[in-house]
């Protein structure tokens, strides 16, 4: 699957109630922008699921993720370094929190997709990553948060499409190797999220995104290493370098951003309605650019997927 991720007020009063309730839904100017900053780091990170594919047989998958973090490093130092220098004793305090969600946002769940690329297509990727937004759901109920009927009929007709696709149409779905990579990945992204609700308030969202980028990029090392040593390093062509620009640049700095921002705007769940699109925006983009072929069954699963948004999303 970092730059403001400032606690929600609602946050606060769901954290300070022992019993469950409902999730209070933000200003319609708020939620209205949320969702669309939501929808823009989904058609992004669409695009990177066919990076990772189409780099399979170029790029070794842990060299991928490291330099995409390098190249995301360097992308928002210019605007980042300062104010996370200002923190540094904030980041220092919070440490272990970044670390984590560093481990989990940055070095294992990218990582798990590139490795995901090697073994199966974009449009299987993109189709299972949309099992996030269950997990978002999960965890946001057993916060405390009420989905409410309409959302969780919503989410369940979504996630109806989205088994359509990978059964692809069989009562026995077989999954590939690659299939299992990125139900892992979608349990880390899912666990990402979650976390982003705990960011400290007082941590600046540019400070959050520079640390967790560095972080994770620094975890990245040993394997780096280790891959550069067995697998030998990749030729820095066009075909090489371009695709880990987009990545690094889009699918790291713009994306996150947009996501997090979207995530304190309308919560990790809400956000999470707007990601199931992505299978949607990952098949037409691997059509177009890998020739990956949809089929009837994928328009069927796209429109169950589309009305479960539209139904989760609606005011």
């Amino acid at each position: 699957m970092s730059l403001d991720t400032a606690r929600n007020p609602t946050d606060t009063a769901t954290d300070s109630t022992a019993t469950a309730v409902t999730e209070r839904p933000a200003p319609a100017k708020g939620a209205g922008l949320g969702v669309l900053l939501a929808l823009l780091a989904t058609v992004v990170w669409s695009g990177s699921f066919v990076v990772a594919r189409a780099l399979h047989d170029t790029v070794p998958p842990v060299q991928a993720a490291f330099w995409r973090w390098i190249v995301a490093l360097v992308a928002v130092a210019p605007l980042a370094a300062r104010e996370t220098w200002r923190q540094r004793h904030l980041i220092r305090r919070h440490l272990r929190f970044l670390a984590l969600a560093s481990l989990l946002g940055i070095t294992v769940y990218n990582t798990l997709v590139n490795q995901a690329g090697t073994a199966t297509s974009a449009g299987n990727m993109g189709m299972i990553m949309a099992a996030s937004p269950v997990l978002m759901a999960l965890f946001a109920r057993l916060g405390g948060n009420r989905l409410g009927p309409r959302r969780t009929t919503g989410m369940l007709i979504a996630c109806a499409g989205v088994l359509l696709l990978v059964s692809k149409g069989s009562l026995a779905p077989d999954f590939a190797t690659g299939d299992l990579w990125v139900m892992a990945a979608a349990v880390c992204f899912a666990s990402y999220s979650a976390l982003l609700k705990r960011r400290p308030a007082e941590l600046g969202g540019l400070a959050f995104l520079f640390t967790t980028f560095a972080l994770g990029a620094l975890m990245l090392l040993p394997a780096y290493g280790i891959s550069l040593a067995v697998q030998g390093g990749f030729e820095p062509t066009t075909g090489t370098v371009g695709p880990l620009v987009y990545v690094g640049v889009l699918s790291s700095a713009v994306a996150f951003f947009a996501w997090n921002k979207a995530v304190t705007l309308i919560g990790a769940a809400r956000a999470g309605i707007v990601y199931y699109l992505q299978p949607v925006c990952v098949a037409l983009l691997s059509y177009a650019l890998l020739g990956e072929q949809l089929g009837l069954l994928g328009g069927a699963s796209m429109a169950l997927i589309l009305g479960g948004v539209a139904m989760s999303s609606a005011r």
